[in-house]
């Protein structure tokens, strides 16, 4: 049943690589296509989403305290394995994102599937606190392979990031129980629909498998660190911090989906290995074709 459920998420994702590859509808469509998912559409998605959850669910606090234990945990483990073995910011901030960094459409679409809006609502407080968490520990993973960054243009840098924005606006909405009246709510409820199957055409699109032809030995390893290892910590946490099972599965699912794409664009952006990252990016989402209908199957 997982496996049908999820099968179409990965066509999506194969259609927007063959529709890039053969040039269809053009170039410079794919990434306009990622702009206005990005900075319209997938906001639409976190602030209607938020706007109504549950953030005062004890389930929902203690996903969020776990969320950050899971990130924080295998962040502190490879920084300690950097002491060991030595590696530049330009090559260690790349592991470090595919590590910790996930593939938002895909995880989103995965929980649409498999607990509808519900576990939408949920696995937006998840995003909530999760986003800014990963973004910080990235860019502070790369800092030293690209631009200096005084904490001040961190916070600024995070500030105008549009999903931290959305985030705090549908959470401040939430805790005011004010609803989105006079027809808001469906507004961006519409918006909201065209985000998952875009940003999933969007994935193939900027899939590079060009980039798996070196490194092989380090895009095998960051894979089994992110595809296998994080979702064996998120279950570990979740059953320290005694989550439910329609929780906890929000948490596996975001743990043991590849890492995102937008990855790629924040390590050329600070100076990183781009190909590297990519080979990271592309492996990853190939191999979680096989790897996620497993560990799913252990909780659907």
């Amino acid at each position: 049943m997982v496996l049908l459920t999820i099968w179409p998420l990965f066509a999506l994702i194969c259609l927007g690589g063959i529709l890039a590859r053969t040039g269809f509808p053009q170039a410079s469509f794919w990434p306009s296509a990622e702009r206005v998912n990005y900075f319209l559409l997938f906001p639409a998605l976190l602030f209607s989403s938020l706007a109504n959850a549950p953030v005062r669910d004890p389930d929902v606090v203690r996903l969020g305290g776990a969320a950050v234990a899971t990130i924080l945990i295998a962040a502190v483990g490879l920084s300690i394995a950097r002491k060991v073995v030595p590696t530049p910011a330009a090559r260690f901030g790349p592991v470090l994102q595919g590590a910790v960094r996930f593939n938002t459409y895909l995880g989103l679409a995965i929980i649409a599937a498999l607990l509808g809006p519900a576990g939408i609502e949920k696995a937006a407080v998840y995003l909530a606190i999760a986003v800014p968490v990963v973004n910080v520990l990235s860019i502070l993973a790369l800092t030293d392979a690209g631009d200096a960054r005084t904490p001040l243009t961190l916070l600024r840098a995070i500030a105008k990031n549009p999903l931290i924005l959305a985030c705090v606006a549908g959470i401040t909405v939430a805790l005011l129980g004010v609803g989105l009246p006079f027809g808001i709510q469906e507004f961006f409820e519409i918006l909201a629909q065209a985000s998952l199957p875009l940003g999933l055409l969007c994935v193939g699109a900027a899939l590079q498998p060009a980039s798996l032809g070196r490194d092989t030995l380090a895009l095998a390893g960051t894979s089994a660190l992110r595809l296998v290892v994080m979702p064996a910590l998120a279950i570990g946490i979740a059953w320290l911090a005694d989550l439910d099972a329609a929780t906890t599965l929000i948490l596996v699912i975001f743990s043991a989906i590849p890492t995102a794409p937008t990855s790629y664009v924040l390590t050329r952006q600070l100076g990183g290995d781009g190909p590297f990252m990519a080979g990271i990016v592309t492996a990853q989402t190939l191999v979680s074709v096989a790897t996620l209908p497993i560990i799913l199957s252990l909780f659907a």
